[in-house]
């Protein structure tokens, strides 16, 4: 039995980033019989494998470049103070080896780790609670696959009395509400796939839905979009001009499943997502997710913003140094360059109210992720270095006030501001 448990390892792919996805997961002895991998249901390990990948486990726990899948130790940083990923293998010391099924479901779905200690919403149990009893044993049964790593970790790194994990307490009652995913039965079975998908397992609303103070979701504008690490994770609601309400659903599942589509290129912390996770999603998953999005309600769109006018100083200094700088690539109408270089024109990414990544993408440049489907990302150049704050501005606000677009202008100060947290982000 346990040479088939290894032939069925060899048979899940490798993710980048950690999880063994694609080459051979090699289960020593002593963690077959810790694991009781001969009594385990190989169907329901590969389920829980698939679903690990749905949640991007290895997002948080695996930190790059340590060669421990799963082992914890990456910094997650939050708007409080840092914390640190645990480690979540089989280690019955350092691990979750000695948890029992029900810890571990407690862990999931309602944020208590071994004896009941309160978990931190970095650990995104309020929305993990959506997640099924079954599902999240597959997941449990998973990890227990997985090689043990001895790390000890410590992860609360926050400072007094954010430290004192009984004030969770006080935050649960106010933001979080346990309770596994109902269907809606007005909904057809892929609406609510995707209903399940998005707001359990993918906790997109974790970066996309805004934060009060306390950290909690604003639920009244859920996945409308919020500003984290130096990027802004956008509107995917339904909205036409700011969300994703003008794409297909074609066109969002081809963003997810390649990082790219007309419009859009995952860069920073969506890169990491697309790269881990929804890469590797199945086509009829990543379908039904597009569909849901598409009928979330968003601003009101008869709310159009008024365009820049393009006779204002502003837009002329931008216009030149669009055409010196930018039409290179993304060409003078804006229209760029199929799969290499996304268009501009009536693009809902130009037109978040926040510019925060965009800044960042001209200031300091980035790099598209590389799929299966997409095996080289396009990169934009750092323009940091050769444009002032002035130009950075106007050249933004051209950009998101042509072709369609419309929103907001960008001021010099912007600019400045975020050339200064880029500066404390990497001291």
């Amino acid at each position: 039995m346990r040479d088939g448990a290894k032939i069925f390892a060899a048979s899940l792919p490798r993710l980048a980033g950690g999880l063994w996805l694609g080459g051979v997961l090699i289960l020593s002895a002593g963690i077959a019989a810790a694991a009781n991998i001969d009594s385990q249901d190989f169907a329901q390990i590969e389920r829980g494998h698939y679903l690990a990948i749905v949640g991007d486990c290895a997002a948080c726990h695996t930190l790059p470049g340590s060669g421990q899948d799963l082992a914890g130790g990456r910094v997650i940083e939050t708007p409080f103070g840092a914390l640190i990923a645990p480690n979540i293998t089989p280690d019955p010391l350092t691990g979750i080896g000695a948890w029992t099924d029900q810890e571990f479901i407690n862990s999931v779905t309602k944020g208590t780790g071994r004896n009941g200690t309160h978990l931190y919403p970095a650990m995104p149990y309020n929305y993990y609670t959506k997640v099924t009893r079954g599902d999240a044993l597959a997941i449990r049964a998973y990890l227990n696959t997985v090689p043990a790593v001895q790390n000890t970790v410590e992860p609360n790194q926050l400072p007094f009395p954010l430290d004192i994990r009984a004030s969770m307490l006080v935050w649960n009652r106010l933001f979080f509400t346990p309770g596994t995913f109902r269907p809606d039965p007005n909904k057809s079975a892929q609406w609510n796939r995707g209903a399940y998908l998005t707001e359990g397992l993918g906790h997109c609303g974790a970066c996309h839905t805004p934060k009060n103070f306390l950290g909690g979701d604003k639920t009244g504008e859920r996945l409308r979009g919020y500003a984290l690490q130096g990027w802004f994770a956008p509107d995917i609601t339904g909205d036409r001009r700011r969300g994703v309400g003008g794409w297909s659903v074609d066109e969002i599942a081809t963003y997810l499943k390649t990082g790219h589509n007309r419009t859009g290129a995952a860069t920073g912390l969506m890169s990491e997502t697309v790269g881990n996770s929804t890469s590797h999603m199945s086509d009829a998953d990543l379908k039904a997710i597009a569909v849901y999005l598409k009928d979330q309600p968003g601003r009101n769109d008869q709310e159009h913003e008024s365009p820049v006018a393009s006779s204002d100083s502003i837009m002329k200094i931008g216009r030149n140094i669009y055409a010196d700088a930018c039409a290179g690539c993304h060409t003078s109408d804006g229209k760029g360059i199929a799969g290499l270089f996304p268009a501009l024109d009536n693009s809902s990414i130009l037109q978040q109210n926040d510019p925060t990544s965009l800044l960042h993408v001209v200031l300091r440049g980035a790099r598209g992720v590389a799929t299966q489907e997409a095996p080289t990302g396009a990169a934009m150049p750092q323009f940091g270095w050769l444009l002032n704050d002035d130009q950075v501005a106007a050249v933004l606000t051209y950009i998101r006030n042509s072709w369609g677009n419309a929103a907001p202008a960008v001021g010099a100060g912007d600019v400045a501001k975020a050339r200064h947290a880029f500066v404390e982000r990497s001291d």
